[in-house]
């Protein structure tokens, strides 16, 4: 007997969880598919090298939205968040650095070797992004308004743009700004010194294959400033354990509820029957049936390659090809001897336990950007380095350690026919003597690593490009236009299927709002009264 589930949910990443979490205390039948031999997609913790752990993809903790914490008992469950003593430490050319965060006096006399200026206007800077954060803050768990859905629409629409509209002008100006200038332009009109513009630059680049100067880079600046850690808005943090304990979390509630979860069950088509989603059919020829299909998947994977063309209209097919996805990213994971001795800065210190950045200035991520457009990747590339296990010994051996090296402007597609499996230890062996002429001791300390280019990160993790935010965070993909206008509001263009990933709104990272939002809509289409839950 063929068994049927109210939901089933396509990828047991985080999203995925939250999303089945909300379904299944509600009382419904849900069951997760996930391809891989553990949940989590790219938030999962791996031993890459004998002995030695790491959040081996996504690896750093702000965005995770604190009613998902609440609502599913993560810190009951074991979860614990231990913040940055600074944000994040950054290398100059001249030999000297500049460190981040750690409060606002410390940064501000930080800010003081390079520029009285950029000291002075710094509170103001941080007011303004942070009244346009908790806008974004307030959108997070809100279902954008969807185009075509008329009065009801528009009325949310008011609804939701009222706060932004209350706004004094000089307010609506940087909101303005923020959604539409280039990241230089942006911080130009606040700050003189190239290093502390690039400080706050890098933001705009991460999981952005852009240039600091494209329009629009400004948004994936606020995007990354907009969470919070243990109540502490904008900070960053580390999970002890790594990303899996998140996501370990999270699957404990989801058993807890009775969400049925089966590991190895890759997907291989959607079914549609009479023009509704009705379940889907695993590559091993098992069919799964439910009353709705939920994708966490990126949109390209999932309308590209899960579903049949015949189902879609020529149109939306179309728009699917258009979409964008494809971050630049490279990920690797290092195990070390020791600790990186920076020639800027010697010996063991906090900035060990910040994110340590090469990228000195924006030009220096403008010409990454444009050799990456050119050659495939930069001879100078950015390179962002967290070593996780200076706070959390269960990662390494005694004495010994783990660090992240996470490296934008690395084209999705090579030039020239080029296969990153031909050219992924090239690029590996040039990022690792990147970090070597700040700190001499760091290629020699290295014991083991993992590669994770381009086309590894959409092969082990479904990411489509590399694309960690499951699409670009660009203004024609963003709010109701995420992933497509008229699809904004996680439903998709089939009847019965419903999308939850990062690939909606309000975008990517650890977030859990996708998944909470829904299923807070696959509640309201099954409730005659609406809403189930807040």
């Amino acid at each position: 007997m063929t068994a049927r589930y109210d939901a089933v949910i396509i990828g047991g990443g985080h999203n995925g969880l939250v999303c089945a979490y909300y379904l299944a205390r509600t009382g419904l039948k849900v069951r997760v598919l996930e391809r891989r031999e553990v949940v989590g997609g790219a938030a999962v913790t791996e031993e890459f090298h004998p002995g030695f752990r790491n959040s081996v993809a996504s690896y750093t903790v702000s965005l995770l939205n604190p009613k998902v914490i609440a609502d599913m008992k993560l810190a009951e469950r074991g979860l614990r968040v231990v913040e940055r003593p600074i944000s994040n430490f950054l290398p100059q050319a001249d030999g000297g650095y500049l460190k981040l965060g750690g409060g606002l006096e410390r940064t501000q006399a930080e800010f003081r070797k390079f520029s009285n200026h950029d000291a002075d206007v710094l509170p103001d800077y941080y007011d303004a992004l942070e009244r346009v954060a908790d806008v974004l803050r307030d959108l997070a768990l809100k279902t954008p308004p969807n185009a075509g859905g008329g009065l009801k629409a528009l009325l949310a629409a008011a609804v939701q743009g009222l706060p932004m509209a209350r706004m004094p002008i000089d307010q609506q100006r940087d909101v303005l700004d923020l959604f539409t200038k280039s990241a230089r332009s942006f911080l130009d009109g606040w700050f003189e010194s190239e290093a502390v513009k690039a400080a706050f630059g890098f933001d705009a680049v991460v999981g952005n294959y852009a240039s600091p100067d494209t329009p629009g880079s400004a948004y994936v600046l606020l995007h990354h400033v907009f969470g919070e850690v243990n109540g502490k808005k904008g900070a960053w943090g580390h999970a002890i354990g790594g990303m899996g304990a998140i996501t370990q979390a999270m699957r404990a509630a989801c058993e807890e509820v009775g969400v049925t979860i089966s590991l190895d069950s890759p997907v291989e088509r959607v079914l549609v029957d009479g023009g509704k989603a009705v379940g889907v059919r695993l590559e091993s020829g098992v069919e799964v049936f439910g009353s709705a299909v939920v994708s966490n998947v990126g949109p390209r994977l999932l309308y590209e390659r899960l579903v049949a063309p015949q189902d879609l209209t020529p149109e939306f097919r179309r728009r699917v090809t258009g979409f964008k996805a494809g971050s630049g990213t490279f990920r690797m994971n290092v195990a070390l001897s020791e600790l990186p001795n920076f020639t800027c800065l010697p010996g063991e210190g906090e900035h060990h336990q910040s994110g340590i950045i090469i990228a000195p200035t924006l030009d220096y991520m403008d010409r990454a950007f444009i050799d990456a457009r050119l050659h495939g990747w930069s001879k100078a590339p950015i390179v962002e380095i967290l070593i996780p296990s200076t706070v959390d010994d269960s990662l390494a051996p005694a004495g010994q350690h783990v660090a992240s090296l996470f490296c934008q402007q690395f084209a999705p597609v090579l030039p020239d026919g080029r296969s990153w499996d031909d050219e992924r230890e090239a690029a590996a062996d040039l990022i690792i003597d990147t970090v070597n002429q700040h700190a001499p001791n760091f290629k020699a300390s290295v014991l083991g690593r993992m590669i994770l280019s381009p086309m590894d990160l959409e092969r082990k993790f479904g990411l489509t490009g590399g694309d960690i935010m499951h699409g670009a965070m660009s203004l024609d993909q963003l709010w109701a236009a995420r992933p497509f206008l008229g699809h904004g509001d996680y439903r998709g263009p089939i009847k019965g299927l419903y999308m939850c990933g990062a690939g909606t709104h309000p975008g990517g990272g650890v977030t859990g709002a996708p998944g909470h939002n829904a299923a807070r809509e696959i509640l309201a289409d099954r409730s005659f009264l609406g809403r189930t839950f807040g």
